[in-house]
């Protein structure tokens, strides 16, 4: 009997979901049987990317943010009973799951709760430290601590430079956490493709901020002169197109469609989400990152990819055409991705 595992990356933003799609593909390559699991965009993604496996709904965080990012830490901090409320939902969610479905067992995507002393449970984050400026001493080891639940934790990210994640996915010190090093996922592919577009906007992220970027990028671009592709990340039942002029606008695409897309297009503007910058580098594009607001972890590897002059980045409230004229001084991303040993990888299932 195949042995059936469930997938359950954190709804924050689609990023954890993305990139749990190769893992999933992996199994199902492996014989294993997948169990999606999660809740809100991250879940719907799953459903269209995977329509024919099963699928659960885990407690929600629902995570309200505020529009100036500089209020983020102190508006966490205050939904902290939420937060870990829903953990303990989480946490009594999976021994049910555990039971009624048959899980054998888990990769959890940065959900902490989602774990079992009884099967094998391993977390995927790029986070071993969580920048948290004048705090990151005290949020890093709080991570720390809870990353030592787990069995294994893999990072998508290479073990030596060159590598994407810097400190986030790297420790200065010797550690008893059982990691490994799976390199950058990615749920796309790179391949030679005629340049369609001369711009392509990717949006992501959590609200309001993915809706006050998307107001000002439109703003913005109305007089950019050459042909954009707008897609607002917003994952919705229906897939919406409409064309405006030189702007074509979708709300979301699926990864065949989203592939197709990014190798059409010459320059990225985009979140500095881990995620994304895993795809475009994979993918060999030239990026423009706009970190979000108060996200400590965006601002870090914005500001990496430019002091090793990949790509440039700017502020949300200071981005306005010119800057993007900056890209000519700049490589862009690219690296070779490998796929692990899926033998040894999923050996302790």
């Amino acid at each position: 009997m195949k042995k059936r595992i469930l997938v359950a990356p954190l709804n924050w933003g689609i990023g954890h979901a993305t990139r749990c799609i190769p893992i999933i593909n992996w199994l199902l390559d492996c014989n294993f049987t997948p169990i999606i699991a999660s809740d809100g965009d991250a879940l719907l993604l799953l459903q269209k990317e995977f329509s024919s496996l099963e699928s659960i709904t885990l407690p929600a965080f629902n995570i309200q943010y505020q529009k100036k990012g500089k209020n983020l830490d102190l508006k966490l901090f205050t939904q902290l009973p939420h937060i870990l409320k829903t953990l303990r939902a989480e946490r009594q969610s999976i021994k049910h799951i555990i039971s009624t479905h048959k899980i054998d067992g888990i990769i959890s995507d940065c959900r902490f709760g989602i774990y079992s002393k009884n099967i094998p449970s391993v977390i995927i984050t790029h986070q071993l430290n969580v920048l948290s400026g004048s705090t990151t001493y005290f949020s890093s080891k709080l991570n720390q601590l809870q990353l030592k639940k787990f069995k294994e934790i893999w990072v998508p990210d290479f073990k030596n430079e060159p590598n994407l994640s810097g400190r986030l996915g790297h420790l200065s010190e010797k550690t008893k956490l059982n990691i490994t090093y799976l390199g950058p996922l990615s749920r796309l592919n790179k391949t030679e493709a005629k340049t369609e577009y001369n711009l392509m906007v990717l949006l992501s992220g959590p609200e309001p901020q993915r809706s006050l970027l998307e107001n000002t990028l439109i703003k913005e671009l109305h007089y950019y002169k050459g042909s954009v592709l707008f897609v607002k990340g917003k994952i919705e039942a229906k897939q919406t197109i409409n064309t405006t002029g030189n702007f074509t606008i979708y709300n979301f695409m699926t990864s065949e469609a989203l592939e197709k897309a990014i190798n059409s297009s010459a320059i990225i503007i985009c979140r500095s989400g881990y995620t994304t910058v895993m795809d475009l580098a994979k993918l060999g594009k030239k990026a423009f990152f706009i970190p979000t607001p108060g996200q400590f972890e965006q601002d870090y590897l914005a500001k990496r990819f430019k002091a090793l002059n990949l790509a440039p980045s700017c502020h949300q409230k200071a981005f306005n055409l010119s800057e993007l004229e900056k890209n000519e001084n700049f490589k862009g991303l690219n690296l070779e991705y490998n796929t692990p040993n899926l033998d040894t990888l999923f050996s302790l299932f």
